[in-house]
């Protein structure tokens, strides 16, 4: 018999609407279509996971002014790094490096400067004559540089550029792109951060001249810290910016502009986007525990599975929320087990979409057992099967 149920306070009734209107609201999650830029080539990236958030010809082959840069510094980084270069060795000034027109340092030839206050010089300053120093310093010749730079520019996958120079300078077959440009930008942030820190200073004062940084976004939002910006004739005012929200980092490319003025405008409106609609979630931690599960014939009963790697996704904001995960897991799992060994999957969806597939692993190994309990357990599971 069904019963019916008298509501005794119209308040009820209100607070349920409000409630399934709030639901409905959650659930639309509704996003804008993306800006549209004034700008020859624009992309927009979640430097977290790498999904693509926004892009217009990012693939377009342009001249990238003194974006170059970015690439300069990251083999200095790199050389750094390696403990090939120390930042504190002094390197000479040549006469082709101290008469490089365009944006100066202002070094003067026949002295000394330190790899470390050129690559201020290179960074921050925009320095024509700190990256040809620099260049010179490192690989014997600009020339010979900007074959390193092509070959480290190979290794990052990035398939829409050619270096001949270090600096920018305009030359005939000398290009990248958008997408190349966040490639490396990303690479620069992950994986030097001790110099990335430069890319977020205000200033550099070198020889009593100070100079401010020509990234403007660092001067009117105070969570931006990189990363260049470059210009040129055929280029237009270019800038590669990054950001972080909320524990979200976003890199954005704006090449092709008008002024210094729209290249920041246009940057602040891809970043402005990306923040206030997505967000990254951490999905899983490396290592992360899912489930034990019965293992047959071994020395432990069970075994840990979980996710070898971390997982981050970029969804919409609160999309964790609407989340769903699927785990298949092998029915039965025989020892030996070993460490790594893939046992099943996970999947997550969104709205119905699935957004990601890993696989699940044994976290531990698990050793068989001796040749009594290895028997026991095959007739346990024998029987077992008799049932299915």
């Amino acid at each position: 018999m069904m019963k019916s149920i008298t509501l005794k306070t119209p308040h009820f009734i209100i607070a349920l609407l409000l409630g399934v209107c709030a639901h409905l609201a959650q659930a639309q999650q509704l996003i804008p279509a993306p800006p549209q830029l004034a700008a020859t080539a624009y992309l927009l990236i979640d430097a977290n996971t790498g999904e693509v958030l926004v892009e217009n010809n990012a693939d377009e082959r342009v001249p990238p002014a003194s974006l170059t840069k970015m690439m300069t510094s990251y083999i200095v980084s790199s050389e750094v790094g390696r403990g090939n270069v120390s930042p504190l060795d002094m390197v000479n000034i040549s006469v082709r490096a101290w008469k490089m027109g365009g944006s100066k340092m202002f070094v003067r030839e026949g002295t000394q400067v330190s790899v470390e206050d050129l690559l201020r010089g290179v960074i921050i300053q925009s320095g024509n004559d700190a990256s040809v120093a620099l260049a010179e310093h490192i690989a014997g010749s600009e020339e010979g540089f900007a074959d390193v730079m092509n070959q480290q520019a190979a290794i990052l996958g990035m398939s829409n550029t050619a270096y001949r120079n270090a600096t920018g300078w305009p030359a005939e077959g000398h290009y990248t792109s958008a997408r190349d440009l966040a490639v490396l930008a990303r690479a620069i942030i992950n994986d030097y951060p001790e110099h990335y820190a430069i890319y977020a200073e205000e200033a550099f004062t070198y020889n009593n001249i100070e100079q401010l940084n020509r990234n403007r976004l660092l001067f009117l939002d105070k969570s931006i810290d990189g990363l260049k910006t470059g210009h040129t004739e055929e280029a237009g005012y270019c800038l590669v910016a990054s950001g972080v929200k909320s524990g979200m980092r976003l890199i954005s490319v704006v090449l092709g502009t008008r002024s210094e003025k729209a290249r920041a405008a246009e940057s602040q409106k891809l970043l402005s986007y990306g923040f206030r609609y997505y967000e990254t979630h951490q999905a899983f931690r490396a290592g992360q525990l899912i489930a034990n599960q019965r293992v047959w014939g071994g020395q432990a009963q069970e075994v840990s599975i979980g996710v070898e790697q971390g997982l981050a996704l970029t969804i919409p904001r609160r999309g964790q929320e609407r989340l769903k995960q699927e785990i298949v897991i092998n029915e039965v799992i025989e020892a030996p087990v070993e460490k790594g060994q893939s046992l099943g999957q996970l999947s997550l969806s969104l709205d119905g979409k699935t957004v990601a597939e890993i696989p699940l692993v044994a976290l531990e190994a698990v050793e068989p057992a001796g040749f009594f309990a290895r028997l026991w357990d095959s007739i346990k599971l024998f029987v077992l099967n008799l049932f299915v």
